[in-house]
């Protein structure tokens, strides 16, 4: 069991009475776990080769077997949109403990976003529709976190930002639906965002796409994520929305990537225990 302490931890806002009366409040007043140090130690090197990145018109290419040359690092692509990737691992976890999860924290609450990562992750709602869609026991766990958009308010380190998540179908996100199914991926969660800074950042909104592809590996699962900052997702494809000559700075990818080591290292460090206490209902 987690120990429960009504005091919240220096930085973070305390609870309101209900909240602290939810049972899980107890892992939001328990100390992040550590970021694993290998990810940590990569994106500390400093930014990766741009040429290694993945083009998104290149995006089945995460389909194949294996792995990619880097599989985790940041940088500035040449058309100046920022580029990230993460391989993160999650010991003893199974993808259906992924799939509840990305249904289960946008089905409640504040807390249950909270709780992945208190330092960072401020706010969390959904539409009523939506809700009802997350609840609906006739909808398969698979899909649940399929077409529906989360508002969150999340600080990767530069201050809190207003965000739109809007998660699709792997098909809407320009996967081969066939190559898919067929390529031993569990499942992929993902789509495109939208941003804006509530204070000390420009005055202007900022989309970028991301894509967790999850699938089994030897006494667990990996989430291999990609971000691409700066970008629009239109009927499956992707291009960057920068205006001419406008380049991302590269503090963007460098501190979403500490940030998704982080907040990823945390989750996989609570989700089985979660999972056992409040799966696989949502």
């Amino acid at each position: 069991m987690v120990n429960n302490n009504s005091q919240a931890a220096p930085g973070l806002r305390p609870l309101r009475p209900d909240e602290e009366a939810l049972p899980y409040s107890a892992y939001y007043h328990r100390e992040p776990a550590p970021p694993d140090p290998r990810l940590m130690e990569i994106l500390s090197r400093g930014p990766m080769d741009p040429a290694k990145a993945l083009p998104y018109d290149r995006l089945n290419d995460l389909l194949d077997p294996g792995y990619h040359e880097v599989e985790t690092g940041y940088c500035v692509l040449d058309n100046g949109a920022g580029y990230l990737a993460v391989n993160s691992v999650f010991p003893d976890c199974t993808v259906e403990m992924l799939q509840w999860w990305f249904a289960w924290h946008a089905a409640g609450q504040n807390l249950r976003y909270a709780i992945w990562f208190p330092p960072g992750h401020l706010a969390i709602s959904v539409s009523d529709q939506h809700r009802a869609r997350l609840h609906d026991p006739g909808i398969p766990l698979a899909e649940k976190s399929q077409n529906i958009d989360h508002f969150i308010v999340e600080d990767t380190g530069s201050g809190a930002a207003d965000v739109v998540l809007s998660f699709l179908p792997p098909q809407e996100m320009g996967f081969d639906i066939d190559r898919f199914q067929a390529s031993g991926t569990a499942c992929a969660f993902g789509g495109y965002g939208i941003g804006e800074m509530r204070e000390g950042g420009p005055p202007t909104k900022s989309s970028s796409i991301m894509i967790h592809l999850c699938r089994e590996i030897e006494g667990g699962v990996e989430f291999r994520s990609r971000f691409w900052l700066g970008y629009r997702l239109n009927r499956g494809r992707g291009s960057c929305a920068l205006p001419p000559g406008l380049r991302l700075p590269v503090e963007m990818p460098r501190e979403l990537g500490f940030h998704n080591v982080r907040e990823y290292s945390n989750l996989a460090s609570i989700l089985p225990e979660l999972y056992r206490e409040y799966g696989p209902g949502i």
